[in-house]
């Protein structure tokens, strides 16, 4: 037997698999990266040399207003690491600046105040100015310009204003838009409910180079490029991290060219070998990228890239945040069939996305090719409705697979789904 440990909310699920029915166990390198250097002096060296502009405690001399973008509550960004030390950075060159942390939710919901002491902490939270991005109040937004896809580009009023324009996040392979940080700070960080909806448009979520690992040629990441520029984002600080949610690497500098630097280094570690098999099991990296079903979508999509066409994924996952958005349940639970889902979508131009319709794409065209079985504290109704099977352990999902298959086909294993790039 091979024991597995699979990330699962805040803790993790051991399985045992027979030896002779695993075809290949895909990891990403980045956990076994090794460095000497703390969190704390990995943030400070980035920042101390960073990538194709001055020092942020430069840029920051006579600015009066300073906004720093940081990732909303379902990423897990090390904020209580990397925040104090970019305040520290910022207030050595201008210890008078008036600085604002905007919460960048994109089409999140609202993150709430226990989600911003558990981010930052409680000095942070009781000591600094925060706001929290809201999507769709159209009073905290300003028109900038045109995306190259044609829609409106509407940012929040507070980083348009801002005499400096800050983001930090972090760096991990996206799902369509070919790796997470940089541009996506703004877009669709801080846009509103109408330039999110523009960009992530049935087109361009079917376009074949809106994948994992792929910038060049992306639209999505073009859009975003866009964004980013008519912004002014001055300067990013991305980080890279584990399984154990720890920094081993960081990027700052230049919003884009910073940002690049990082995602080479990522996929030197993410990227994996394709290894088909009949049953996949994966997982979306545990808590915070597992809250609920509509985050899910993304680890499906790295069994998606490994697994035979009428095979069966198992996706484990906690969602203790429920499914994850009502358009998005109600798009399959109103739905008789899956192809109705896709063919519903397909056939709405770029100016009548709804919400959440992205995921529900991505979701449909795996579904379409195979059978997905989700082990969940997620209410078993509330699953099935959405045309994907329930378990309740990984056990006996790999029984039903079997029993949809007619056989014990061989199994891959993806950790964690978020973490690779299947090539």
């Amino acid at each position: 037997m091979t024991k597995i440990k699979l990330p699962y909310g805040k803790k993790n699920i051991n399985i045992d698999i027979p030896e002779d029915r695993i075809e290949s166990i895909l990891v990403s390198k980045v956990n076994k990266y090794s460095t000497k250097e703390s969190e704390k002096e990995i943030v400070k060296k980035a920042l101390a040399n960073p990538i194709e502009t001055p020092r942020l405690c430069d840029l920051s001399h006579s600015k009066k207003r300073i906004v720093i973008i940081s990732s909303d509550h379902t990423r897990p960004v090390p904020s209580h690491i990397t925040m104090p030390i970019i305040l520290d950075e910022i207030r050595k060159g201008n210890p008078e600046a008036d600085i604002t942390i905007l919460v960048a939710t994109g089409f999140h919901r609202i993150t709430t105040k226990a989600e911003l002491r558990n981010k930052y902490g409680d000095k942070i939270v009781d000591n600094e100015k925060i706001v929290v991005h809201d999507c769709r109040d159209k009073n905290s937004m300003i028109k900038t310009g045109i995306l190259p896809s044609g829609g409106d580009l509407i940012l929040n009023k507070l980083a348009i204003q801002a005499d400096l324009l800050v983001a930090e996040g972090f760096i991990e392979p996206h799902f369509f838009a070919g790796f997470s940080g940089g541009r996506k700070s703004i877009l669709p960080g801080i846009a509103s409910k109408k330039t999110v909806l523009a960009n992530h448009c049935s087109e361009f979520i079917a376009h074949p180079k809106a994948r994992t690992g792929i910038l060049k040629g992306n639209p999505l990441h073009e859009d975003m490029l866009y964004a980013a520029k008519n912004a002014n984002l001055k300067f990013i600080l991305n980080v890279v991290i584990d399984s154990d949610k720890k920094i081993i690497n960081a990027f700052a500098g230049h919003w884009e060219k910073a940002h690049i630097k990082g995602c080479e280094f990522v996929s030197k570690l993410a990227g994996v070998k394709s290894k088909p098999a009949n049953i996949v099991i994966t997982t979306n990296g545990g808590y915070p990228l597992d809250q609920n079903i509509y985050q899910s979508v993304k680890g499906m999509t790295a069994a998606e890239a490994t697994c035979n066409e009428g095979g069966v994924i198992i996706m484990a996952s906690a969602c203790n945040d429920g499914h994850g958005g009502d358009s998005f349940y109600n798009t399959f639970a109103k739905a008789d069939k899956v192809h109705n889902v896709r063919d519903e979508i397909m056939a709405r131009n770029r100016d009548e996305t709804i919400p959440d319709q992205w995921e529900s794409q991505i979701l449909a065209r795996i579904l379409l090719k195979h059978k997905v079985i989700m082990v969940t504290d997620i209410q078993r109704e509330i699953v099935e409705n959405m045309h994907i099977k329930w378990a309740a352990s990984i056990e006996e999902a790999i029984e039903m697979a079997d029993e949809i298959l007619g056989n014990t086909s061989k199994i891959t294993i993806i950790p964690d789904g978020v973490s690779v790039i299947v090539r």
